[in-house]
């Protein structure tokens, strides 16, 4: 597996996306909590040094006038980089007393009334934070009003966020150095019995086809499942395959044997009448054994999973008459009537014509070995159809199924291998094809037909 392609990797970066997505969100929201937090602590100390100012407000000598103590604006100088500023302004904006002209409450009087308006200004080239109170003074002689303008810059305000946001951070890194620990064990836990399955292919023996029995949980149990189903078809395909080099051995050696058997007789003899009859024997014997051969290699290419040539239009009319045309004079020796009825025209379907015509040898090959005096061959357009008919002893309906298993033969025997049905099954399972075989007309004889499907060219 390439690295890549990790899914070890892959999940785990799938699920960190959504948490550090939602760990930058926790940090954005922890520097907006630590700068409120930090305007509202000072903003409160703001409201307080501007109350203790007024407080201080007296009329005096007609006109305004004011004592500050030093702990009024002692309490907003938390650093010792800021600086504090203040004034006090009467109703109609004229500075009276102060260290700095701050600038003014834009709110008209009917709006602000008495109250506090906290803002941020930039007043010769500082960035300050500012409160402004409106008040009055009030008795029997008087009513006055004035402003308490008081600014300071933001050394203390800056500090006290930053803090507030290292602790919240160092919180927020604990945080996701927790999750992403969970996040990895988690990952791995899940992934151990995957592993467990890995490991426990691995270490099989490549020979080996027993079933896997290790607890997984239901998700992987069920893959368990499936290649345990993929082992017990490769035991069915070995079963069968041992079983097939077996018949095939035998079916081999027999008229292997039956050669060397006859040519050791016919050595005993000086007769060359003799030796003409084991010659013509041998010649049959070994005529039947390179039939089988050629067969058992059809069986064998047609059985293999990994040959799928590529199929093509076909007409089956042609391939009816070729399959006549080779096997007239062989018939016509024997005394076997062979024909061919084809349909009126062409009969077109996907197919590879090498098969359809080893399956329509079979078929005649098959007929004249089980001792049948008249084989016809057919076409049908709807659906297409090739059909193969003999007078022959037929297959009774009950070994019919077992006939298309490679080396089982009609109840008659004959000369037959086993393999010529076998074949044409195979061919047509290739062809998308149904293969039937039926009984001929008056309850004798055997119809085999290969009914191909609907859709041709």
């Amino acid at each position: 597996m390439k690295r890549g392609d990790s899914l070890y990797r892959r999940l785990l970066a799938w699920l960190l996306l959504p948490l550090l997505a939602l760990g930058g969100l926790m940090v954005f929201q922890a520097w907006v909590d630590a700068r409120h937090t930090a305007d509202r602590a000072f903003d409160r100390l703001l409201e307080a040094a501007s109350l203790a100012i007024a407080e201080q407000v007296q009329w005096q000598d007609d006109r305004l006038w004011l004592d500050l103590p030093p702990a009024a604006l002692d309490m907003l100088a938390t650093d010792a980089e800021e600086r504090v500023f203040y004034s006090l302004v009467d109703r109609d904006g004229r500075f009276i007393t102060g260290n700095a002209k701050l600038p003014g409450d834009a709110r008209d009087d009917a709006a602000s009334g008495d109250t506090l308006l906290f803002r941020n200004v930039v007043w010769q080239g500082m960035t300050l934070r500012q409160g402004v109170r409106r008040s009055r003074l009030e008795d029997w002689r008087l009513r006055e009003r004035f402003e308490i303008r008081v600014a300071h810059s933001r050394e203390g305000r800056d500090a006290l966020m930053h803090e507030l946001l290292r602790a919240n951070l160092a919180y927020i890194l604990a945080m996701s150095l927790l999750a992403v620990a969970a996040l990895v064990v988690a990952i791995r836990s899940a992934l151990a019995p995957l592993t467990r399955l890995r490991r426990a292919i691995r270490a099989r023996d490549p020979r080996t086809l027993a079933p896997l029995d290790l607890p997984l949980p239901r998700e992987l149990a069920e893959l368990r499942e499936t290649l345990n189903e993929l082992l017990a078809r490769m035991r069915r395909v070995r079963a069968n395959q041992e079983r097939f080099i077996g018949d095939a051995s035998h079916q081999l050696r027999t008229p292997l044997a039956g050669l060397s058997a006859r040519a050791e007789l016919a050595l005993r003899h000086d007769d060359p009448a003799r030796w003409r009859d084991a010659l013509s024997a041998m010649q049959a014997s070994s005529a039947r054994t390179a039939r089988l051969a050629m067969q058992l290699l059809s069986l064998t290419r047609l059985d293999n999973p990994e040959y799928r040539p590529e199929l093509a239009p076909l007409d089956l009319n042609d391939l009816a008459r070729q399959a006549v045309r080779d096997h007239w004079a062989g018939c016509h020796r024997q005394g076997i009537d062979l024909g061919v009825e084809c349909a009126p025209r062409p009969v077109r379907v996907h197919g590879i014509d090498w098969q359809l015509q080893e399956a329509l040898n079979n078929l005649i090959d098959n007929a004249c070995r089980y001792g049948a005096q008249r084989i016809t061959l057919r076409t049908h357009a709807q659906p297409p159809m090739l059909e193969v008919e003999d007078d022959g002893p037929g297959i009774p309906e009950s070994r019919r199924l077992l006939v298309l298993r490679p080396f089982h033969r009609g109840v008659e025997g004959g000369e037959g291998s086993g393999l010529g049905l076998a074949i044409v099954d195979s061919i047509a399972r290739a062809h998308g094809a149904r293969l039937e075989l039926t009984q001929g007309p008056n309850d004798s004889g055997l119809i085999v037909r290969l009914r191909f499907s609907e859709e041709s060219p």
